[in-house]
């Protein structure tokens, strides 16, 4: 009984340390784990472009940037996917050198680069959405100019029935200015950084090899951008077994192994004193000392025999004499 409790034990305790053994560290870097609770994994590291490098395969097969035309924006678009451009890029609106390698989506107006975003593989899953953020791109621009922009941007009509005119973008500075301000993120009057949403859909079809994004839309102060892109990554599948780590099939063959060896083993167990009597029984039997026992004993029974045979015979012949 006291082996059938520790065994007990001992698998309750190599459940839980294989429950234990799966790490519950951080999925990787452009990678989600869908919020809903189904257990969908999402990686889009296959769709991150990355230079090749000479002599190598590319490991993800992406080895340029993504562009997006703006259409009536006025703007196209080059970026990447949770990472910083392929092809690097210099004079940066608004930013500092040492950042222009972070810049993961920017657009071009006059000469100028405006950065509308920088690296980021942190990958979110919100409901059905697969999202993907850039921030810190280039100055938005002061609050005050809103109710220009809005002015240039609305749409005018000759007449009536007349098509509308198109959406402009506003004009950028031909020339950036010599001397940039002295103006810090950290000062009392934070500067207001352009950013990208970017929204993932599955791609449904096998044959779309590389992923493609499209522009959606800016907000009124032109700050925030955002854009769809479409993968066949992005759609749903089961989380890849992690090395070190214990699954659930083999958490479940661990179990079943020791619930056998219980089942076995104690059954040994609990039989063991009959089977050590019929063990010790066997064992004895093939002693010489107990064969030798047997024959001294069939001898004296034999000679005992043959003692009252002898007394009946004489006590026979002296009556025949009496007579």
């Amino acid at each position: 009984m006291r082996f059938y409790i520790s065994a007990i034990l001992f698998s309750a305790a190599v459940a839980r340390a294989a429950d234990d053994a799966t790490p519950t560290t951080h999925a990787p870097a452009c990678t989600a784990t869908s919020s809903t609770g189904s257990g969908a994994f999402f990686d889009l590291r296959p769709d991150m472009a990355v230079h090749p490098d000479k002599g190598k395969s590319h490991r993800t097969g992406v080895a340029k940037d993504y562009h997006s035309k703006g259409y009536d924006y006025g703007k196209n678009f080059t970026l990447n996917i949770c990472g910083s451009v392929v092809d690097p890029v210099s004079d940066v609106v608004g930013l500092d050198k040492d950042v222009w390698a972070n810049v993961s989506a920017y657009y071009m107006s006059h000469g100028n680069i405006y950065s509308i975003g920088s690296q980021s593989m942190d990958l979110h899953s919100r409901g059905r959405k697969l999202v993907l953020q850039y921030t810190g791109g280039s100055p938005c621009g002061s609050k005050s100019s809103k109710s220009s922009r809005a002015t240039g941007h609305s749409h005018a009509h000759d007449g009536a029935g007349s098509a509308p005119t198109p959406r402009l973008h506003k004009v950028e500075p031909l020339v950036k200015p010599l001397v940039k301000p002295l103006v810090k993120d950290d000062d009392k009057t934070a500067v207001r950084r352009k950013s990208t949403t970017i929204s993932f859909l599955c791609d449904q079809n096998p044959g779309s090899a590389q992923a493609s994004v499209s522009f959606v839309g800016t907000d009124p102060d032109e700050c925030a951008y955002f854009f769809e892109a479409r993968s066949v990554h992005a759609c749903a599948h089961a989380e890849p077994h992690k090395p070190g780590s214990v699954g659930p099939g083999s958490v479940f063959g661990i179990i079943f192994l020791i619930a056998v060896l219980v089942y076995a083993l104690g059954g040994v167990f609990y039989n063991r004193t009959d089977m050590f009597v019929i063990l010790c029984s066997s064992c004895t039997r093939c002693l010489p000392g107990r064969r030798g026992y047997s024959q001294l004993d069939s001898g004296a029974s034999a000679r005992n025999r043959n003692s009252e045979a002898e007394n009946r015979l004489i006590d026979q012949l002296d009556e025949e004499w009496d007579d």
